[in-house]
């Protein structure tokens, strides 16, 4: 076996050594201690698996993908770190829970808390119910509505589906969302259908067409940023559940 082969099998059992370490030193965070120190252990680590002398070794190119490999392997971790473990943490530190357990147990839980820190609240229109009820049909939407989606020239028309429970949060949710969509820029109505509703968007730009083709019925029922302000409105009695 040439001396180059032996090289080259020795960086790839030791790409495998780095992910190993990286992995590990992960899971041995400690609460307390500091994101940019923890990243340093790690590159350290790394560095003392490379025997002595193998960067000399290496062919061409190999000792920059090594560099690479491990560069990355950091960023990675720099990102599990700050998106998995900040809350985490804070729970730690306080003592106390962070997470409700449920979404829309804690979609209601955060409308609450706003109303209840507003002093000009009236509590005699507000209705927890209703938007409970909201929360339901959306939850049946997204999971358990069913859309047969067909493309136009012009668009998309999509065939939204159910029955029981399902089939009326999609009565109430799809047609009321046809405002919303036009004030994204695109054409859009909805007509009954036996166990739901047909909704048809349209556009007159070609890169529009194919960008609501992509997205697909959830794609097009997620535009906008009203549903956040939709549920504090509904919950404070100042609007339907649709």
């Amino acid at each position: 076996m040439s001396a180059w082969w032996k090289t080259g099998v020795a960086g790839i059992a030791l790409v495998g050594g780095v992910v190993a370490a990286t992995a590990f030193a992960a899971a041995q965070m400690q609460p307390g201690q500091g994101m940019q120190g923890r990243m340093m252990e790690d590159h350290r680590g790394m560095q003392g698996q490379m025997p002595g002398g193998m960067q000399g070794q290496m062919p061409g190119g190999m000792h920059g993908q090594m560099r690479e490999r491990m560069q990355g392997l950091m960023q990675e971790r720099m990102h599990e770190g700050m998106h998995g473990g900040m809350m985490g943490q804070q729970a730690e530190e306080s003592g106390t829970p962070e997470l409700p357990g449920q979404d829309a147990f804690g979609a209601i839980q955060e409308i609450v808390e706003i109303l209840q820190a507003d002093s000009a609240t009236d509590w005699t229109k507000v209705n927890i119910a209703a938007l409970r009820e909201h929360l339901i049909d959306m939850n049946e939407v997204t999971l358990h509505a069913a859309a047969d989606q067909h493309a136009l020239d012009n668009g998309v028309e999509i065939f939204v589906t159910g029955e029981g429970r399902t089939l009326a949060a999609i009565k109430r949710m799809v047609p009321a969302h046809v405002a919303e969509l036009a004030r994204s820029g695109w054409t859009a109505r909805t007509e009954d259908v036996p166990n739901g509703v047909k909704l048809i968007v349209t556009s007159t730009d070609p890169a529009e067409v194919t960008k609501l083709k992509a997205l697909g019925f959830m794609g097009i029922m997620v535009q906008g940023e009203h549903h956040q302000m939709h549920h504090l409105a509904m919950a404070k009695g100042e609007m339907e559940n649709h």
